[in-house]
């Protein structure tokens, strides 16, 4: 082991009194990297695999662990892989391993730090803790999810926030979410941005017609990126697109989460069966010729802490139309049209009003790329790696 933690003790506030030089070991817990393909697959999944392939670069002088659990069958170059014999997309399981197991194999392995990258670490802190907080919808919104995962959610994340050296932000929104709820002080919150993957980017017309055939794709619609779940806001999307008879067919592409048969029920009831296409669950490596086969992409989720498929659909050019919900904002700037969520009638206006200005579509084919190169994945990882540099000598990060 490359460096020694000795544990004095953690004082009132939370601080840890042991003094641990700026080389150290740091472990990641990706036990939430699933090896199925699925809704666990999207969102928080994806950014595991971003600091998983980016960080390496960015943290020379660390020594970097990442737990996973049964079934992940990669190797990361730059990381020593500890896989452990509880799956990680079993929630019960997983919560076992997380509070139960992992402290013990932090101590056993000499961890100097670990990074919590999906809003909870452990109860028993062997070492400091860094905790990735995505967002907070399972306190603002707490009907969309299912009881038990909103209960473990509550009570796990506030104290884990509470308790951490260093809190990372995906977004100002989740920044401004985390101090006003979790009664965190704004310093001890740092916002690092998430990023997109180079794959996302506008590909030749002639891959995206091979690819438009090979799906059976009608040469104009509508693209949605979602898991199935209610805080993704489909309902009100299927009926606003009953009220645009004139509107392309609607391509839904996400993986089955939970509380989705009242979506299945309003494209029935609202007789829209012949203009909804829901593909299910989509590859990562299929995925941008999706976001560029789509004439527009539509996102009016309720609540984002960042918004990963509206960075995507930028980043390929896509002319988007998304929620002026919490992140999307700040994530989409200019390079999108905002609706309002809550209002069907104004989005139905909105989605006919972009779809009857062909200009708009190509102001905004241009204006998304550029928006997008603003986040990448090296500058995550390189102000992640900087803030377990601060918490290993003592410090934190920069809110």
């Amino acid at each position: 082991m490359g460096s020694l933690l000795i544990i004095c003790g953690v004082n009132p506030d939370g601080e840890y009194s042991a003094r641990v030089p700026a080389q150290g070991h740091v472990a990641l817990n990706a036990h939430l990297l699933s090896p199925q393909a699925g809704y666990r697959n999207a969102g928080v999944s994806q950014y595991i695999q971003a600091l998983l392939r980016t960080l390496p670069a960015a943290a020379g002088g660390l020594r970097l662990t990442a737990y996973v659990g049964a079934g992940v069958a990669d190797s990361f170059a730059g990381w020593q892989v500890r896989r452990t014999a509880l799956p990680g997309d079993r929630p019960l399981l997983r919560i076992v391993w997380e509070q139960a197991l992992q402290p013990i194999a932090l101590r056993q392995a000499g961890v100097d730090l670990v990074h919590a990258p999906v809003n909870v670490g452990p109860l028993v802190q062997t070492c400091p803790v860094v905790v990735t907080v995505h967002d907070l919808s399972f306190r603002l919104y707490p009907e969309t999810f299912r009881p038990a995962q909103r209960l473990y959610q509550s009570a796990l994340a506030r104290w884990t926030v509470r308790h951490a050296r260093q809190v990372i932000a995906v977004s100002e929104s989740t920044r401004t979410d985390v101090v006003r709820h979790f009664g965190v002080p704004a310093e001890r919150v740092a916002v690092v941005y998430n990023g997109v993957d180079d794959a996302f980017r506008p590909y030749p017309a002639e891959v995206v017609e091979a690819f438009r055939r090979e799906k059976g794709l009608p040469e104009r619609f509508l693209l949605c990126v979602a898991t199935l779940e209610p805080r993704k806001n489909l309902v009100r999307l299927l009926e606003a697109l009953a009220r645009v008879p004139g509107a392309p067919p609607l391509v839904v592409c996400g993986g089955k989460g939970w509380y989705y048969d009242t979506i299945f029920a309003t494209i029935e009831r609202l007789g829209l069966s012949g203009r909804v296409h829901l593909p299910g669950y989509i590859p990562a490596a299929e995925l941008p010729l999706w976001y560029n086969a789509a004439s527009w992409f539509i996102y009016p989720s309720l609540y984002e802490g960042f918004g990963l498929p509206a960075l995507q659909a930028l980043a390929c050019g896509t002319p988007s139309i998304v929620s002026r919900a919490s992140a999307l904002p700040e994530v989409v700037g200019d390079a999108a049209v905002l609706l309002d969520p809550l209002d069907v009638e104004a989005m139905a206006g909105t989605l006919a009003h972009a779809l009857d200005d062909p200009g708009l579509a190509t102001v905004l084919r241009q204006k998304g790329p550029a928006q997008a190169r603003r986040f990448s994945w090296a500058r995550t990882a390189e102000e992640t790696a900087a803030i377990y540099r601060a918490v290993l000598a003592g410090g934190r990060g920069h809110a």
